[in-house]
């Protein structure tokens, strides 16, 4: 059952474009199927999530990210009585656009186009994704993109500046961006898919650290959460030890937050009684942590920026990614007949093709263009 300030399929704002035979009813479980069969999607199997594709089979790539944020998400959305479809729709939807070599790509892309054209605003992820279902999916014979409900698309543009949501404004009107320049907030969902894709990079890159050897469980005894839920699965389990121990720890740091965030988001909602889902647009943002968890997350995040994101070995391997990125931004531009099918070289263009790259096909084109290999 649906609360007043959910997202109701049948009030939908619509889609770009109209679709006669599409079910009201079915709005956001269209928008999932469409996003599950498209190209895009695909990619995500062979695009980082912290440790690049070639360092191992078992690390979470950015669609095994994206399940487990659709998974989580929709397990709160049920118990808040949102709309789940929705939310995994925006779930499975919100890393379309990102680049190869995760956030080091993402950086050495902005800088490229930072620097070959002020004004045009460089690069980011969110947007990204955003032009990936709009305009970059050639799946329709009477449109771009996969033609998604408002709702959905509102929900993939998590972060906008201002220079950039005056455009998209300016192409539509009242659209996904206005909330940008007049600030208020996305849907309900939109907040939940959020704050899940913050969960479950935290324990998913936790898991992946220690596996990966940076990352040693006894150093993250220092954060509170951590050693809470660590000392009371040897509680339950005494003789519990290796990774047993550790996915029994995470397991609880799961449990915990989630009662965390349904807890603090019924408050809030409790209190203010919106009675529709752009009333809740309205309020400040109203899934969240309580205040006692959110600094425990803030600790845990803090950790692994200091002991895993920054160590000396994910470092180099980043570093190394922003190189193959600029190279092959730098040949593209020069030269816009190496992109493979490719000819007119816009800048924006080069963009979306190394943005569309995974990391196994943007590491051979390097070897391509340089005769060397992209990583050693």
């Amino acid at each position: 059952m649906l609360q007043p300030y959910a997202s109701h399929p049948q009030r939908s704002r619509g889609r770009l474009h109209g679709e006669a035979a599409l079910s009201p009813e079915a709005a956001f479980q269209s928008d999932r199927d469409r996003i599950v069969h498209c190209t895009a999607f695909r990619r995500l199997v062979y695009k980082t999530q912290v440790f690049v594709n070639h360092e191992g089979d078992l690390f979470r790539t950015r669609l095994t990210h994206s399940i487990e944020v659709a998974q989580l998400g929709r397990r709160i959305a049920r118990r808040l009585g949102l709309d789940e479809d929705l939310v995994e729709a925006i779930a499975l939807a919100h890393d379309l656009g990102h680049t190869p070599f995760g956030h080091a790509g993402q950086d050495a892309l902005h800088r490229c186009m930072r620097d070959a054209d002020p004004a045009g605003g460089g690069f980011e992820h969110n947007l990204q994704s955003l032009r990936v279902v709009d305009r970059l999916e050639e799946r329709y014979p009477d449109f771009d993109g996969l033609n998604l409900s408002f709702e959905t698309r509102e929900g993939i543009l998590k972060r906008c500046s201002r220079v950039q949501a005056l455009r998209l404004v300016e192409r539509e009107p009242q659209g996904v961006a206005q909330r940008f320049l007049y600030g208020t907030r996305p849907s309900l969902e939109a907040q939940l898919c959020n704050l899940a894709d913050e969960m479950a990079y935290n324990l998913h890159d936790i898991d992946d650290g220690v596996r990966s050897g940076l990352l040693a469980p006894d150093q993250l005894d220092v954060v509170e959460l951590f050693a809470l839920c660590r000392e009371q699965a040897l509680e339950r389990h005494p003789a519990l030890a290796g990774r047993r121990l550790l996915f029994e720890t995470l397991r609880s740091m799961l449990e915990l937050q989630v009662d965390d965030v349904v807890a603090a988001s019924r408050r809030v909602l409790d209190a203010a009684a919106p009675d529709s889902a752009d009333a809740a647009r309205l309020l400040p943002v109203s899934i969240r942590f309580g205040e006692a968890m959110q600094r425990q997350v803030v600790e845990l995040k803090r950790l692994l920026f200091e002991r895993l994101y920054r160590h000396p070995q994910v470092a180099a391997t980043t570093d190394r990614a922003r190189h193959v990125v600029t190279v092959l931004f730098s040949a593209y531009r020069d030269d816009p007949a190496q992109m493979s099918g490719r000819s007119p070289g816009r800048l924006r263009e080069v963009a979306d093709y190394i943005a569309g790259m995974t990391d196994r096909y943007a590491s051979r084109e390097y070897e391509r263009l340089t005769g060397e290999a992209a990583f050693g």
